[in-house]
């Protein structure tokens, strides 16, 4: 089903290269997932890629064959970035997306822009406010890229709020899922609300007159408020006040079965505001909310204590400027006056929309009970080369890898009988002696937590690399850590300057007289919730050289240490981006010496120019380029002269894409690595980043058949045009039926179903 696209009005792309310098950028995006909740209820898909750190085009890349390349080669991120949640949108438009994912991916758009907004616009506001902004890799001035955001996002929130309104509410409730407003409730539905209201709302509401005596309340990020304007009837004066809607209370409350009331309609009932303000009249209300500067900024080398330094500065998040009001469209002109001035924002970043605002809490609705209206069920087995047969006991896990390397792909494979497993057994094998992991975000209830403090209980040595720095994750990282250290595990924080992202685990056991390493190298979080819903690949082996490395790469987190070079990994911020430019450079020599040659890369996000420009120089060379990219992507693919020869698709739907892969023909002696990854500024020089060479044969086959099939002109997928337009591809051009195009994720469930635990993904 053809969609309209995310860029328009984008420059054109040059139609041959013409000598000019490189230019600057801003830096990368990062994926992350929607904040609080239960993951199975809202993470089904798609989340966003955003970070607001700027960073220039390293000298050391900047004019590497430079003159070659023409200047305007990059498309703009943030561009990119809001095309990416079009993408998302388009998902929730497609009447083919079952009904309740329809609504999910409408929550998913919506927290997305949230994010947005709260890091990267934010930050692109701070960097303008100081001076310190610079012009952007695609040639844009940094108030032409807030212009280009504030009216893309006008459009893509207008037609946000229209997906909800006209199709997707209205179908809702053909299926008896009913979102109602007050009016709409029968005089049964209002007289139970009303008591729920006077039972559990009221006491915890908390009006707040402006007024002489009273100034203008502070507005917290993201919370929902109505704007109450009251009028004294004995001297007709008209007052304004501002009532908070409570965050921990259900943003949609049942009226009766499967009919549900914006809780802001519930406190702006008529006789419900009368309980609020007794003795006034009430004259108008109106819904707004604000969304505020809430990226962190935590100097660490001036910080004694991080964990310390990191609670300090989340309690400031909580006060960051605003840089987006989203109110009602009917809201009265003098109130939305006074808003403006007293929040000290913009007109440009006034957002008016049809309620109910903040769609977000469609969450809820998505997660109701009605699995007739989601995507089939799909409950991942056991690896095969983990168990034949699936029993009630558990794997033993280092028996299998003693005997192969094990290639898992999650949600596909479970993550619970397999790399959980792993730590778990490890935990309570008295011959392991050491455990040594990597967390950067895990849930509140993580096993792998518990497995690590059991492991330090039982007397082995623990080392636990924690970032607490994890976006929007620091607070539940810092509780975390402070519960390993009361364990007794060694837990550490990494390098001064650089994010731990690297996704690692290393057991270290006693096997006769030697020591035995196994080890798995990931591309995902050690989350179990997220394992079900994020597409990933990990690398569980005994193999020597691997765990050797591990140990190395530990130590230099743990320690001291300036080892830069290793046997079968390339690590961030030292050895990945020269190493993956340096395979990409020997394809265009593999390739005029009449040998195979290729490059595949699935990545998050593909921003960094220094790849992008060799990406150029292969495709120059005659050397066939395919990128898969869920978010944003930074490369013009089909510009003759410069990436004619450059492929770039883009694959959403139930589970998020997140694996990073990159494979190289190698003159018909394919490579194949994988890691944690992503080509930005942030993974390649400011973050602890690892990739494993994948050395089975089959494995190697089988990670190029996923790049392939995601590529093909068969899959469902959106292809990326010079101009920066994606294009949706989901049925068959040449079918006068229109018949759906292959969807990727499900060739692999059907596969799973087919022969559970297969050893190829």
């Amino acid at each position: 089903m053809s969609q309209p696209n995310a860029a328009q009005d984008q420059s054109a792309a040059p139609s041959a290269p013409q000598p000019q310098p490189s230019v600057g950028s801003l830096a990368a995006h990062r994926p992350h997932p929607v904040a609080s909740g239960d993951f199975d209820a809202k993470l089904a898909g798609i989340v966003a890629d955003i970070d607001a750190d700027p960073d220039d085009y390293e000298d050391e890349y900047a004019n590497q064959d430079g003159a070659e390349l023409p200047q305007g080669r990059f498309l703009d991120r943030e561009r990119s970035w809001l095309a990416f949640n079009e993408r998302v949108l388009e998902l929730a438009e497609d009447p083919n997306t079952p009904l309740l994912e329809r609504a999910n991916f409408l929550a998913i758009f919506a927290s997305n822009l949230d994010e947005f907004f709260m890091v990267r616009v934010a930050g692109l506001k701070r960097r303008i406010a100081t001076g310190v902004a610079t012009r952007s890799a695609s040639g844009l001035q940094p108030r032409e890229v807030l212009e280009l955001i504030w009216n893309r996002s006008r459009e893509l929130m207008a037609r946000h709020a229209a997906c909800y309104q006209d199709d997707v509410a209205p179908s809702l409730a053909d299926e008896g899922i009913h979102v109602v407003r007050w009016n709409e409730l029968t005089e049964k539905e209002q007289a139970r609300l009303y008591t729920l209201f006077m039972q559990q709302i009221f006491p915890v509401l908390t009006p707040l007159a402006v007024d002489p005596a009273h100034p203008f309340p502070y507005i917290s990020g993201l919370s929902l408020n109505l704007a109450v304007v009251v009028s004294n009837p004995v001297s007709g004066h008209r007052h304004f006040a501002r009532v908070k809607v409570p965050p921990l209370l259900s943003r949609f409350l049942e009226a009766s079965p499967q009919r549900y009331v914006p809780i802001e309609d519930v406190i702006s009932a008529p006789r419900h505001l009368a309980e609020l303000f007794p003795g006034m009249t009430i004259e108008e209300h109106h819904m707004f909310r604000v969304t505020r500067n809430e990226d962190l900024e935590v100097e660490e080398d001036d910080a004694e204590n991080l964990l310390k330094a990191l609670e300090k500065e989340l309690m400031r998040r909580r006060f960051g400027p605003p840089v987006r009001l989203e109110v009602e469209e009917t809201i009265d002109s003098e109130v939305l006056s006074l808003l403006v001035r007293e929040l000290k924002i913009s007109e440009a970043e006034v957002y008016p929309l049809p309620g109910p605002l903040d769609l977000t809490g469609l969450f809820s609705i998505a997660g109701l009970d009605r699995p007739e209206l989601k995507y089939p069920k799909f409950v991942a087995g056991t690896h095969r080369d983990l168990a034949e047969v699936e029993s009630a006991s558990a794997p033993d896990i280092f028996a299998a890898l003693r005997n192969h390397d094990v290639l898992l792909h999650h949600p596909y494979d479970s993550f619970s009988t397999s790399v959980q497993a792993f730590l778990e057994q490890a935990a309570n094998d008295p011959d392991v002696l050491a455990i040594k992991q990597t967390l950067y975000r895990t849930s509140g209830d993580s096993p792998i937590v518990d497995a690590l403090i059991d492991a330090a209980e039982a007397g082995k040595q623990v080392l636990v690399l924690v970032e607490i720095k994890a976006r929007f994750d620091e607070q539940a990282n810092i509780k975390w850590a402070r519960k390993l250290e009361e364990a007794g595990c060694h837990v550490v924080y990494g390098l001064v300057g650089l994010k731990t992202h690297c996704k690692l685990s290393l057991v270290v056991r006693q096997e006769g007289d030697s020591l035995v390493r196994y080890s798995h190298v990931g591309t995902g979080n050690y989350h179990p919730k997220t394992a079900r819903l994020y597409e990933d690949l990990g690398l569980l082996t005994a193999n020597q050289e691997v765990g050797a490395d591990l140990s190395d790469l530990f130590n230099r987190l743990s320690g001291y240490s300036r080892r830069e070079t290793y046997r079968r990994l390339l690590v961030a911020p030292k050895s990945l981006r020269t190493g993956l430019i340096t395979r990409i450079d020997k394809e265009v020599q593999h390739h005029r010496a009449g040998r195979p040659a290729y490059v595949r890369i699935k990545v998050n996000s593909m921003v960094d120019e220094a790849v992008i420009d060799a990406l150029y120089r292969a495709s120059q060379a005659g050397v066939p380029v395919d990128v898969w990219v869920r978010g944003i992507c930074a490369v013009r693919p089909g510009v003759v002269g410069l990436s004619e020869n450059i492929r770039v698709r883009s694959v959403l739907g139930r589970f998020l894409e997140h694996s990073r892969v990159f494979a190289f023909g190698n003159g018909g002696e394919p490579e194949v690595w994988f890691g944690s990854a992503d080509m930005m500024h942030r993974n390649l020089d400011r973050r602890i980043e690892a990739l494993v060479r994948v050395e089975d044969p089959a494995h190697r086959a089988a990670l190029n058949r996923l790049l392939e099939t995601g590529m093909s002109d068969a899959t469902a997928s959106w292809h990326l045009g010079p101009d920066g337009n994606w294009t949706r591809h989901a049925v068959d051009s040449q079918d006068p039926a229109g018949r759906p195009l292959r969807n990727v994720q499900e060739m692999l469930i059907d596969a799973r179903r087919r022969r559970r635990g297969t050893a190829t993904p």
